[in-house]
């Protein structure tokens, strides 16, 4: 068995300490999920101590919370001029997410999670609201030039645009097909 990344390297002080614990913890998330979530496996995972992960974090969750604070950020917000072009990029680099990296184990562990904790739960409302800010954005960029209806109400527009690549990844464990975003993007913006 080939030993984690960083095992038996002693963490170093600095930025980069703490960005390798981060990574180190999302990946024991992704591995282990949320039952093997602890902060023994992480400083293990990381090559550090669980006395240098306390003193930075006083409790796995306060650790989860910077690990998925730090790690999923919002997209940049496009502005090509054309409002299908802005959200197909956006919605296309969602897809990527879905489907080329861990973000869909990380995140239904991190949903599991902050049902029962408030401090996740308050975490990822924040993260939610966050990632949602490029499209509405976009979307009410395009309404505010004339380019979709002035009642466009772009928090209902966000989600009836997003759903369908939620329920297709984290519902029917189904790919997206290649034309899945223009598709969405003609029903829902016409």
């Amino acid at each position: 068995m080939t030993p984690p990344a960083g095992a038996g390297t002693p963490i170093s002080r600095g930025p980069g300490a703490r960005q390798r614990v981060l990574r180190a913890a999302l990946r024991v998330l992704d591995e282990s999920g949320l039952a093997g979530f602890t902060m023994e496996a992480v400083a293990r995972r990381a090559g550090a101590s669980k006395a240098t992960l306390y003193r930075h974090w006083p409790t796995s969750s306060a650790l989860l919370v910077d690990a998925m604070d730090a790690t999923f950020q919002p997209f940049p917000v496009p502005d090509t001029g054309r409002v299908g072009t802005d959200v197909a990029e956006l919605l296309t680099a969602f897809v990527t997410l879905l489907e080329q990296t861990p973000f869909p184990r990380l995140l239904a562990a991190f949903i599991d999670a902050a049902e029962r904790d408030p401090t996740l739960g308050a975490l990822h409302a924040d993260l939610t609201r966050r990632r949602r800010e490029p499209l509405l954005a976009v979307l009410i960029r395009a309404r505010d030039r004339g380019e979709l209806p002035a009642g466009l109400d772009p928090d209902l527009t966000v989600d009836l645009l997003t759903a369908p690549f939620f329920y297709r990844r984290f519902v029917a464990h189904r790919a997206v097909p290649p034309t899945m975003v223009a598709d969405v993007i003609a029903r829902i913006l016409g």
